[in-house]
């Protein structure tokens, strides 16, 4: 799942540490895509401060919900329908259809949460914000992150760009789709095959998602790690 959807699911936390955790993982492949880190490895140093705890708890959950997401019926089905819709749009570019589709849904989800008022995505930067910087730091240093400027540059820059809230518009969902896909494949686009792009999702969101709901009430009943 996507930022914002990870973040639905910690909405009512009141550790913005917490609400870190959740994103956590995935701040970290945008950094550099070769990351691995596994924190469950040091939870005796990392346990003995509640804050850092905190951090840890998100991610746990950050991972299972991941899992049930993506072994879900509601993602495997939504993938291979709108896999064939895509095809033709992909048509002259190198990008798979799947790949394409795997990331659309997962896009799609954040634009009708904040479309249907579900998340407030300004009270998911106000919690980045206010992350106590000292202890992520020592949390990034001990799961084994050794460029820690380069992820506070990145950060920062999240925190700023504010781009989460351009979901709200589908129109605005083609770029970071083509943006994302360029860091596989080497192409150009033109504005129709944004334009086509945005139609497709246009349609499928209005033919294929009026009970999207549905997959975050099977996650939310399907999640062991409660904390």
């Amino acid at each position: 799942m996507n930022f914002l959807s990870h973040f639905y699911f910690e909405r009512y936390a009141t550790q913005s540490e917490r609400v870190l955790g959740s994103l956590l993982p995935d701040l970290l492949k945008n950094v550099d895509k070769t990351y691995v880190f596994h924190p469950q490895r040091f939870e005796e140093e990392l346990f003995i401060h509640p804050l850092s705890m905190a951090i840890s708890e998100g991610w746990y959950r950050h991972v299972e919900v991941d899992k049930l997401f993506h072994s879900s019926e509601f993602f495997l089905e939504h993938c291979h329908i709108l896999r064939k819709k895509l095809e033709p749009v992909l048509e002259g570019l190198p990008i798979r259809a799947s790949f394409l589709a795997h990331i659309a849904i997962e896009l799609l989800l954040d634009h009708l949460l904040i479309k249907h008022n579900l998340v407030n995505a300004g009270r998911l930067y106000e919690h980045l914000e206010h992350v106590n910087r000292a202890v992520l730091k020592n949390y990034l240093l001990t799961i084994g992150v050794t460029d820690i400027e380069g992820f506070y540059h990145f950060y920062d820059r999240f925190i700023e760009s504010r781009y989460i809230f351009d979901y709200k518009y589908i129109e605005h969902i083609s770029k970071p789709l083509f943006n994302i896909s360029k860091r596989i494949w080497d192409f150009q686009t033109t504005p129709e095959y944004h334009q086509n792009l945005s139609k497709v999702l246009m349609e499928y969101e209005a033919d294929h998602l009026q009970n999207f709901r549905d997959i975050y009430v099977y996650i939310q009943d399907n999640m062991t790690y409660l904390s």
